[in-house]
């Protein structure tokens, strides 16, 4: 997930107690966007028309996988996997669970998830969806090695339980169980169609969403028509949307200030500040869950790094305020290993390489005999922020008596330098999806279930049975005291260390779209709205 505790309607654990959920899609939603808390924009629903939209991004998909939404594991594809297929239920801009293929769903107990599901739902071909598709999708994710099959959770059973009801039981409580659901790796598949042989789900789309894929050329382009057997076909404003593979951070924003491109999104904090002053050109921070992370490799016995002193003093070395300010121009914050991007997020200043401070890390790395070590640190340029972030550190862990040499590399270098079976590097920087709940990206630290990490982190079974504890509980004050207690176990052992939340740049020129954005976003998605989406000046 290198790539890519929420106010959680309808999924409170209440031991016998039922919980129900009835709440319906607003596809009207007012145009003021200071009356809808936690938007940066609302679409402005005067404008009647109907145009086409230009999209601009950094990266297409890119998974192995080929087109399979199960097998998406990162944010870009998951966005574009948005717009054709649908899971059962949705995130609103509080991170709360919202209908979408579900009309309702009841918690009879902590594991147990009983699903209606919506009247009039059809793929794009035209077939209703049946109770079969969901049952055959959400057991083909859960027996899948897709990296996000682990963060389904514990999927005991799913079966049919009536002609519109979908119960699925778990093997213990996991409070994260419907936030997992609703991002697009658990979408719901054509699972008849699949399953006959007549579309290879990992070459074709067909869903149930807003859009159908006219054209796509790996790398360079794709080309969106509307679903006219989308439920709400009638109220999407985009009557084209061509979304563009655009690397090149300088070539977007060209094509935001020249108009070529009605939207694009921006990894480079600096977007903002170079798109002042562009005519009907307006750009907003929308805060992701996603953070970047500092990863202190404990797995080579020669390295000093393998001394769990030396490592936790270059964490309180750390001044991750100073890193969001000068690596991301104030445009991000402090994290912990539970986002704080999200309610019930773990508070950084808390933690206890914070309480140890700054200073104390020059007394503790002369006292582990680390002083005047060097340390390679590894970055992949495809991002900007990772080389801005690892001067900082340069700076900060030089000041604790350790030089450190920035190593560049590109994306595949990197992954084998890393991730690869014999890992070469001491120090390195990256950036995990956050997700849309703050215990679902702490599974990351647990090897026997990230895999990944195995040739980094030591497998410590009691911070391993922490995050256990923490996953198993409902949003609400016992799971954020165990989510504390996790992070703090993790800032403790300073082998990956969460750093600064991970800006998301949306540019976009108010003659071409009125968009709907949320402030924040868990899962990297800066299309989830865009069936709210108006076009200024269209008929």
């Amino acid at each position: 997930m290198r790539r890519s505790s929420s106010v959680i309607a309808c999924s409170a654990v209440l031991s016998t107690a039922l919980t129900a959920c009835t709440a319906a899609p607003d596809p009207d939603a007012p145009a003021d966007a200071g009356k809808r808390p936690g938007y940066l924009a609302v679409a402005d629903k005067s404008v009647n028309g109907r145009g086409p939209l230009t999209v601009q991004v950094d990266y297409d998909s890119v998974e192995a996988g080929g087109l399979d939404p199960q097998l998406a594991g990162s944010a870009r594809s998951w966005s574009l996997g948005s717009l054709v297929y649908e899971p059962l239920v949705t995130v609103g801009a509080s991170f709360e669970i919202k209908p979408l293929l579900a009309k309702s769903w009841t918690q009879p107990d902590p594991t147990t998830y009983v699903f209606t599901l919506r009247d009039g739902a059809r793929f794009s071909n035209g077939r209703a969806v049946t109770t079969a598709d969901v049952v055959g999708s959400l057991k083909r994710l859960a027996a899948s090695k897709a990296p996000y099959g682990a963060q389904l959770g514990p999927v005991k059973t799913v079966r049919a339980t009536g002609p519109a009801e979908v119960t699925v039981e778990l093997k213990k409580p996991y409070g994260a169980f419907l936030s997992a659901l609703s991002n697009t790796p658990a979408a719901v598949l054509p699972m008849k169609e699949i399953e006959n042989g007549s579309i290879d789900i990992k070459k074709q789309m067909l869903g149930t969403g807003p859009f159908t894929v006219r054209e796509h050329k790996q790398d360079r382009h794709w080309t969106f028509a509307p679903n006219p057997k989308y439920r709400f076909a009638d109220k999407i404003g985009v009557s084209e949307l061509r979304v563009e593979i655009v690397p090149q951070e300088s070539a977007r924003l060209a094509a935001v200030r020249s108009g070529n491109a009605g939207l694009a999104f921006f990894n480079n904090v600096d977007s903002m500040d170079q798109l002042t002053g562009t005519p009907n050109a307006k750009v907003v921070n929308q805060q992701y869950s996603d953070f970047y992370y500092l990863i202190q490799n404990s797995q080579n016995p020669t390295s000093p790094l393998a001394d769990q002193k030396v490592r936790f003093a270059l964490n309180s070395a750390l001044d991750r305020q100073q890193i969001a300010d000068n690596a991301l121009g104030g445009q991000s914050r402090p994290t912990g290993v539970a986002p704080s991007a999200l309610p019930g997020g773990c508070e950084p200043g808390a933690l206890p390489a914070a309480k140890a401070g700054v200073g104390s890390a020059e007394a503790a790395v002369k006292a582990a005999g680390a002083e005047g070590t060097t340390l390679r640190i590894a970055v992949y340029t495809s991002e900007p922020a990772l080389a801005q972030i690892a001067q900082v550190v340069q700076q900060q862990y030089a000041a604790a008596g350790v030089k450190v040499k920035i190593e560049k590399f590109d994306d595949a270098t990197y992954g084998e330098r890393v991730f690869g079976a014999k890992p070469d590097f001491d120090l390195a920087i990256g950036w995990f999806a956050g997700y849309a709940d703050a215990s679902m990206v702490s599974r990351w630290w647990n090897p026997s279930v990230a895999g990944f990490s195995s040739v980094f982190l030591k497998n410590d079974t009691e911070l391993n049975a922490l995050i256990d504890t923490a996953s198993a509980q409902a949003p609400g004050a016992e799971r954020n005291s165990a989510l504390r207690a996790v992070c703090e176990k993790v800032d403790t052992n300073a082998e990956m260390l969460p750093l600064v939340s991970r800006p998301g740049v949306v540019g976009y020129r108010t003659d071409k779209v009125s968009p709907t954005l949320h402030a924040r976003e868990g899962y990297g998605n800066l299309l989830r709205n865009i069936t709210e989406f108006t076009i200024p000046g269209a008929k």
